[in-house]
């Protein structure tokens, strides 16, 4: 998917250097030199200039139809906004949120726009292959995005007040078609808009547009002359206004455009576009979350309206300090500051500076050596003639400030227009600077040093701008920044970023790592810490060392979840007769939405949602255990499906269950959270014989395994919580379920194997269900029924396939990886992992409406979803498999981590299952191959005696 961004000339030359970004994957052009455009020129000016640039063989049409793309309008002069002019509103820094995990500490305002566009056009029908959006806005939707219909234009809109709407373009809808467009207004009056609401409804327009290839064929039409130049044409007020079924200005060119109108669900809005915006917008989002338990920044910012970010300062903010901002800048001790104060770009000094109210400083590197000094208001509007007694300039009128100071107009170069005027000096010497700074705020000093400056405009600041050496001064104040944030990491945000990224900023600067935590740090802290440390060394090449850190934080991580059961200690007492046999079985389970969310540290973090089913296969549930007495005290375990046997006589043996491949790993794990090793039960015994001996009887445990290795059926921890519930009625423990399921997940950290909790209560826990777990250590699932219509009622029956593929796969290498990710807040997967935690809440909702197409596509939705997350999830082989079903298919999915195992398929109806059977029975994709008929289990876990 291509971004393609319109930005300042300047910015264009060096954005890809600057940023880091991909050149083939971000295009940058501006618009033509002393020609307004508008939106709608502006954007065809755009395509065009991408189309000549991709160098391709075939005309506009063929290649405008072959990708999606992001089209960004951010090449405005940001004359409100002066402190990001040179480098462009979409590359203003935008501090970490005190409550979000996994943001990047150099994030801007590009970084975090394009999520939400790039998942709209993930959403949107082929047809629709270009949006465009705003570059100084920043928008928010809190609730899933709904359908986006077949139409040539959609856009994208707010509900908001009267008030607001009188500001910003509107779309009316009649009520009685409430998706469709009427017809679109301007900044229509609160009277105009109280006639029209007893017929329409009105959503503010946002900026968010995308349109079919036909759409933009027809705007380009209307902004291309016969002389092929494109003429200024605005996107909004033009063809916004031409569009509908009742346009507001027709236009006989645009009439066949079909259009649809869609709020963004949960939509909120921030304008970057102007000084006290970027304060107002900065501290609305900041104060977003208010519930303290969720804001992952403890204690309290006494400053709620300061914000400081790569600077260096030397006195702290007071309590008199109120919106400020100060970003890539060196304070001394001798700056004070007050009220409306923005400050950014300030290099090394000892200037004494005090300023008032609604002063601000932007110094911009000119040149190799030199520095532009802008000094403007708070409030200023940059714009206006220098004559003109209204052209403010620092708060007050520009004739009064000039006159002040001895300054003849003429010498300002341009008279027109104040953002042409040469206001701001440039100098090599920063105590020329100094004194430039107090003549300009203060009027005191000699004028001629000003006058005899070479000075430079607004419009000519933002061309002459060295953004090397901006970004560079940032960079290296940024380092520093980020080795005070992990000193005081306990009043900075520094374990909530992306430490991925961090770890790379610390390895490519050959930063020392922080000091070690402390083991009376907070357990969940010290893992991010740990993993932090992997990284930088892994990066460094220092691979003992990172593997060390490594395993210290999935050390840290069985403490955490293993500490409940060394605390709650147990008593097994023996509870059957000699000849007694305690016989334990459950089901299979499918996970269709949100896996991964369960698997600490996410689930820890942030808790867990999934939707997953109980099934049996071919009418049995497939995983089962027996417990009986022994009459010798040692402990017998045997394996029906593997054909083995092993006999424990000591704790020695007993201890021995971490080593992966074992086939009596997690009976021997089992036994020990039932108390039969020290350290585990309420009392201890010299030797295992003994405390055997003491329990009655030993203990014979045979199990049976009826699914194929690797199935991703969630078979290792239903076995698991299936050995662990027949113990516990063997020793008379009285674990219920959920007890069971949380023991289980214990149970997997030791073992190593790692993993979440959603397997094992997917197959103890019957039928069909959405399981969800809030943050913290105790992780007990709270269960939420749904109703199994979809998979039992005749129509449907046939529709759910399950086929055994024949490729098997290890989950454990693509759990570490995954799970290195959370560990590390890395911004893609935390990103995705919270996408998947909303999307189980869509799926059932699918199956409470009982809709089989619509949950067959977000199944087929959960499988894209689990490829982004790891690659590895589907193999060659795979592919193929998917490509063949995928025209009689909703939606497939392989059950668990992927990889191989099962594929569960929704076929599209009887007679596509049909197809699909015939496909792979007559084409198996491996020898073992086969389909396995599935039906819900209500039943669960259950355990009988005999």
């Amino acid at each position: 998917m291509k971004k393609l961004l319109s930005l300042p000339p300047n910015v264009v030359e060096s954005f890809h250097d600057i940023t880091g970004l991909s050149r083939a994957e971000f295009f940058c052009t501006s618009d033509p030199v002393n020609q307004k455009l508008g939106s709608g020129g502006g954007t065809i000016w755009l395509l065009q200039d991408a189309f000549t640039a991709d160098g391709s063989t075939n005309d506009f049409s063929k290649w405008l139809s072959q990708e999606q793309r992001i089209l960004l309008h951010a090449g405005g002069q940001s004359r409100r906004l002066a402190a990001y002019a040179p480098s462009g509103k979409v590359l203003t820094p935008v501090p970490v949120f005190r409550w979000a995990r996994g943001q990047r500490v150099d994030q801007t305002l590009l970084d975090m726009q394009l999520p939400l566009y790039e998942t709209i056009m993930k959403k949107a029908p082929k047809s629709l292959n270009t949006l465009i959006a705003s570059g100084d806005v920043f928008l928010r939707a809190t609730q899933p995005l709904q359908t986006i219909p077949e139409a040539d234009v959609v856009c994208y809109g707010l509900w908001a007040t009267p008030e607001q709407i009188s500001h910003h373009g509107v779309f009316m809808m009649n009520r009685e078609n409430p998706t469709a467009l009427d017809f679109m207004l301007q900044k229509p009056s609160t009277e105009k808009q109280a006639e029209l609401m007893q017929t329409h409804f009105a959503l503010m327009d946002i900026g968010v547009w995308l349109l079919s290839d036909k759409a933009v064929d027809a705007l380009r039409k209307k902004c291309v002359g016969n002389d092929l130049n494109i003429n200024a044409y605005d996107l909004y007020s033009e063809f916004g206004c031409a569009l509908g079924a009742h346009p507001s200005q027709p236009d006989a060119d645009l009439e066949n455009l079909s259009v649809a109108i869609l709020p963004l669900p949960g939509g909120e809005f921030y304008h970057f576009g102007t000084a006290p915006e970027l304060l107002t917008s900065t501290i609305s989002l900041q104060n977003l979350v208010k519930d303290q338990r969720f804001i992952i920044q403890k204690g309290v910012k006494r400053q709620t309206s300061v914000f400081t970010q790569n600077c260096l300062l030397e006195n702290r903010p007071t309590k008199e300090n109120e919106y400020i901002w100060i970003e890539n800048s060196r304070l001394s001790a001798s700056w004070e500051l007050s009220r409306h104060n923005i400050v950014t770009g300030v290099p090394q000094n000892n200037w004494q500076v005090s300023l008032k109210e609604g002063e601000c400083i932007d110094v911009v590197p000119v040149g190799e050596k030199a520095y532009a000094l802008r000094v403007y208001g708070y409030n200023d509007p940059s714009r206006g003639a220098l004559d003109k007694d209204d052209t403010i300039y620092l708060g007050q009128s520009f004739k009064e400030w000039a006159a002040a100071r001895h300054l003849p107009r003429r010498d300002f170069g341009a008279q027109d227009d104040i953002q042409a005027a040469r206001l701001f000096p440039v100098s090599e010497s920063l105590e020329e600077l100094e004194q430039l700074l107090h003549f300009i705020l203060t009027g005191e000093g000699d004028s001629k040093l000003f006058l005899r400056s070479p000075r430079l405009s607004a419009d000519e600041l933002s061309v002459r701008a060295n953004l090397y050496r901006l970004f560079e001064q940032r960079r290296e104040i940024q380092l520093q920044n980020c080795q005070t944030m992990a000193c005081n990491w306990r009043r900075s945000v520094f374990y909530q970023v992306n430490l991925k990224d961090m770890a790379q900023k610390y390895a490519d600067a050959q930063l020392p790592l922080p000091s070690l935590l402390s083991t009376e740090d907070p357990l969940m802290v010290r893992m991010h810490d740990a993993m932090f440390r992997s990284e930088t060394l892994r990066h460094l090449g220092q691979k003992e060392g990172a593997e060390l850190f490594s395993n210290q934080a999935f050390g840290l991580l069985r403490e955490g979840l293993t500490g409940e059961a060394l605390r709650c200690k147990v008593m097994p007492c023996r509870t059957t007769c000699d000849d007694q046999i305690v016989w334990g079985r459950s089901s299979a389970r499918i996970d269709l939405a949100g896996g991964w969310t369960d698997t600490p540290p996410y689930s820890l973090m942030e808790g867990g949602n999934v939707v997953n089913i109980a099934i049996e296969m071919n009418g049995q549930q497939p995983l089962q255990v027996y417990v009986k007495p022994c009459k010798e005290p040692v402990i017998i375990c045997r394996s029906i499906d593997l054909g083995a046997m092993e006999r424990i006589e000591t704790y020695d043996e007993l201890r021995q269950y971490n080593k992966v491949g074992s086939p009596f790993s997690i009976p021997k794990a089992a036994l020990t959270l039932c108390g039969f090793l020290p350290g585990f039960g309420t009392e201890e015994y010299p030797t295992l014989r003994q405390q055997l001996e003491a329990f009655g009887c030993g203990i014979e445990l045979t199990l049976l395994s009826a699914i194929p290795a690797g199935s991703g059926l969630g078979t290792s921890s239903i076995l698991a919580a299936t050995v662990l519930g027949t113990l516990s009625d063997f020793c008379g423990l009285n674990w219920d379920k959920n007890e069971i399921g949380n023991r289980t997940l214990i149970l997997e950290q030791l073992l190593t194997t790692g993993g979440g909790w959603q397997d094992q209560y997917g197959g103890i826990l019957g039928g069909v269900k959405l399981l969800q777990t809030q943050a913290g250590f105790l992780q007990n699932a709270v269960a939420r029924y749904l109703p199994a219509t979809i998979f039992t009622a005749p129509e449907n029956k046939a529709c759910h396939l399950l086929y055994y593929t024949g490729v098997t796969r290890t989950a454990k290498n693509i759990l570490t990886e995954i799970v290195r990710g959370m560990f590390l807040n890395d911004t893609h997967s935390l990103s995705l992992l919270s996408e998947m935690k909303q999307h189980a809440l869509s799926l059932s909702e699918s199956l409470q409406m009982g809709d089989i197409e619509r949950y067959g596509l977000l199944v087929r939705k959960t499988w894209e979803q689990n490829k982004a997350l790891d690659a590895g999830t589907n193999p060659t082989i795979i592919e193929e498999l998917c490509k063949r079903i995928d025209d009689y298919s909703l939606g497939y999915k392989l059950p668990g981590a992927g990889g191989g195992g099962f594929m569960y398929i929704v076929a599209k109806d009887p007679t596509a299952a049909l197809r699909i059977r015939e496909e792979l029975s007559q084409h198996p994709l491996a020898p073992n191959a086969r389909f396995i008929e599935m039906s819900i289990s209500e039943r669960g876990l259950q355990i009988s005696r005999s």
